[in-house]
């Protein structure tokens, strides 16, 4: 199944899935959470049962990690620093100038603000929303969080839940590419390619 994904630069503002973005034509999407919860065994815990124990502390870490597979085809980009009047102006680009604008962009600062990939939107289809109502289906992105307000729903004991996807144009993951590959062939129209995208909060 081929999934909407599209990655976003550190300059992109409001809510279009076109300016300020790469997207990609994707054939597989991996998704993996690693929980990390420290664990020690108690001492003498077996004297009285029989039967030693182990404590663990969920102090709420986890690794989040998103792989990509697919393939890069001619693409139209928009940048919101080349206009025509007040219009951000499209221009094709060939699948070798796309792999070279997301290796680039991998490569650079987050001070690289027209360079620097620190969102992934990867579009899902949804019939449930945020409040628990069965609605039509459309796409929003991909998400860890969960539905209902702060201390509501599946955000019960949860005072600070951010805002759950309502649209295909909330926000995606944040975070960075932590490695971009492809392939080059003389006998190819279009590129593969591989991506690892790693979810967290980039500072500064």
């Amino acid at each position: 199944m081929t999934s909407t994904v599209y990655l976003k630069i550190s300059e992109h503002s409001g809510t279009s899935a076109l300016v300020d973005t790469i997207p990609l034509q994707v054939t597989g999407v991996s998704i993996s959470v690693d929980k990390q919860i420290p664990a020690f065994p108690i001492p003498l815990s077996g004297l009285a049962t029989g039967e030693s124990l182990t404590a663990a502390l969920d102090l709420g870490m986890s690794t989040k990690r998103i792989s990509l597979q697919g393939f890069i085809n001619e693409t139209v980009i928009q940048r919101s620093h080349t206009q025509t009047g007040s219009t951000p102006t499209s221009l094709t680009f060939t699948p070798q100038e796309v792999a070279q604008l997301i290796a680039s962009g991998v490569d650079s600062t987050g001070l690289a603000s027209y360079q620097a990939i620190n969102e992934l939107v990867v579009l899902m289809p949804s019939k449930v929303n945020e409040s628990y109502v069965q609605v039509a289906e459309r796409n929003i992105p991909f998400t860890f969080r969960s539905r209902g307000e702060p201390n509501e729903l599946d955000n019960e004991n949860v005072s600070g839940a951010e805002a759950f996807p309502t649209s295909s144009t909330s926000a995606g993951l944040k975070g960075f590419v932590q490695q971009f590959g492809y392939e080059l062939s003389s006998e190819a129209v279009d590129i593969s390619f591989t991506l690892e995208f790693v979810v967290a909060l980039i500072l500064p």
